[in-house]
């Protein structure tokens, strides 16, 4: 590991004294630390690198998130999939509407393909009015416009936009007198029985690396060239300054506008109009190669989302032989980024927890004659054979998770103090744990069926009586039945019938060679119920 500057270092500092632990925002401006701040001493242990600062503050640092290479907001041409139309021979990104809203694995894929790719189709999504606002709302806000919440893309007797006539449309990005600009359009197909009306892609990141390679300075000429996008009508005057083609400080494109239908009066000298037109000349020519170009048929109950900074869309000719109406609207990018992050963080979390069943819940459970996973995993399917709400299943299926986790929420067979006599707080620190991603409706039953035991034990005839050998001994080390007060106190807890329910389920999952679906099979009942 390089030597980072102090300043870095500090102000990336994860300990609570610095960051809310709740929402991981900084506690203190930069002003607010000392000048001259130095590393008074510093040691790698246990996975992290701990620090000693110049004025007495202690930092621990994870070492794989110090040598972790950082993400940017995949808005620019890196980490994305440029493309041509070859690219796509073997079918476009796509996914069946029930699949992408059911299976959180399936929307993921159609949003990682909009954010890669730059659009993705969904099929089959019901072709009733207004219904592509259901689909905006799946992953994000819908971004209302001049033109509503929605508009109608059909032959129009006075149309503001030759959008809204049957004529050949060619590549462009829509709204480009917007600032900031709509950043993602969708376009829902109510019908299509019309002879011609095909839709068209071009991939407009690939066409101005094109054009980059080509003529390199016609495209430093489009990168600094302010270009004036105007729309007006009866309602609505819009104007929006903005180069052709955008890049980053680093000299990366991340956004293209496009469209000649709304290029104002462009204003310079001789030499700048001159360049710019020779420029816009050649990009123009470029996005209108055969090559570039995806043409595919929009049909009945089909829905394209796709990057309004990125893609150029476009549409053929079509006779009014029949009816072709798309309902569309706009959403933005950052929404359906947000949405596609927690997806995977969710996802990740999952994956944790799984690895926790497949790893250390292999191990032996405290003494009983099942393992730790088989005892969670027949928890859970006891709770759900019950008919218990998801969130009393999922508590069923997780309830144990902290004999797999110390008091940091890492990885070990921290169980087995409990076995050796001393009481290893599992409950709280597996609902604490989990509260990473789930609500107190999951970790409430968690952090209390242990006390839900003792509890029992103390207000039920015959329970203990029922308790295996182990349960009984690690009763005894968790502090024995409540007596009348404390079981009073219990009962008055807003969690306490949910620990109990859990708390039955947990006794009668210790059935060796019991057959129970697996882990994976709770996995979408999981993902509904996570923040």
């Amino acid at each position: 590991m390089t030597e980072l500057p102090p300043y870095w270092l500090r102000d990336n500092c994860p300990c609570t004294e610095c960051r809310d632990p709740r929402n991981g925002q900084k506690l203190f401006q930069i002003g607010d630390l000392p000048e001259g701040l130095t590393v008074a001493a510093r040691v790698e242990i246990g996975g992290r690198l701990e620090v000693l600062w110049s004025d007495g503050h202690r930092s621990r640092y994870p070492l794989e998130w110090l040598d972790d290479p950082g993400e940017g907001d995949g808005r620019t041409e890196e980490g994305k999939r440029l493309w041509v139309a070859a690219d796509f021979a073997r079918g476009l990104p796509e996914a069946g509407w029930e699949a992408y809203l059911g299976d959180p694995a399936e929307r993921a894929a159609v949003l990682g393909a909009v954010r890669r790719s730059g659009f993705a189709v969904l099929r089959g999504v019901p072709a009733v009015e207004r219904q592509v606002l259901e689909v905006a709302g799946s992953f994000g806000y819908v971004r209302v416009t001049n033109y509503g919440e929605l508009f109608d893309v059909r032959v129009e007797p006075d149309p503001n936009n030759l959008a809204f006539t049957s004529a050949a449309v060619t590549p462009h990005t829509d709204n480009p007198y917007r600032d900031p600009v709509p950043t993602l359009q969708l376009l829902h197909c109510l019908e299509n029985s019309a002879t011609g009306g095909d839709s068209g892609l071009v991939d407009g990141f690939k066409a101005a690396a094109v054009l980059r390679e080509e003529a390199p300075a016609e495209f430093a000429t489009l990168t600094r060239t302010p270009v004036p996008f105007v729309f007006r009508d009866r309602r609505t005057e819009l104007r929006a300054d903005r180069p052709l083609i955008e890049v980053d400080a680093r000299g990366r494109i991340r956004e293209v506008r496009f469209n000649n239908r709304s290029i104002g009066t462009l204003r310079g000298t001789s030499e700048e109009l001159a360049a710019f037109y020779a420029a816009y000349r050649r990009f123009a020519a470029i996005t209108l190669r055969p090559e570039l170009r995806l043409t595919f048929r929009l049909d009945r109950g089909d829905c394209l989302v796709f990057d309004n900074t990125r893609l150029l869309h476009a549409r053929t000719a079509f006779e009014q032989d029949g009816r072709r109406h798309l309902q569309g609207c706009y959403a933005d990018l950052d929404s359906l980024s947000s949405t596609l992050a927690v997806l995977h963080r969710r996802s990740a979390a999952l994956d944790a927890i799984a690895g926790l069943f497949a790893g250390e819940g292999a191990g032996e459970y405290l003494g009983e004659e099942v393992t730790m996973a088989e005892h969670m995993l027949q928890a859970g399917a006891a709770a759900e054979a019950a008919g218990a709400p998801a969130h009393l299943v999922a508590a069923a299926l997780l309830h144990d998770v902290g004999h797999f986790l110390d008091e940091h929420g890492r990885g070990t067979t921290h169980g087995k103090d409990l076995m050796r006599g001393q009481d290893n707080r599992h409950s709280a620190t597996g609902a604490d744990w989990l509260a990473q991603w789930f609500g107190p409706e999951v970790t409430e039953p968690v952090r209390l069926h242990v006390a839900a035991k003792r509890y029992l034990c103390a207000v039920e005839p015959g329970y203990r009586e029922r308790l295996s050998a182990a349960s009984e001994y690690t009763l005894n080390v968790q502090g024995g039945p409540m007596d009348e007060r404390r079981a009073a106190a219990f009962a008055a807890l807003p969690g306490a019938a949910d620990a109990v329910a859990v708390r039955r389920w947990d006794e009668r999952a210790k059935t060796a060679g019991a057959a129970t679906p697996d882990f994976e099979h709770y996995r979408p009942l999981l993902t509904a119920l996570m923040r």
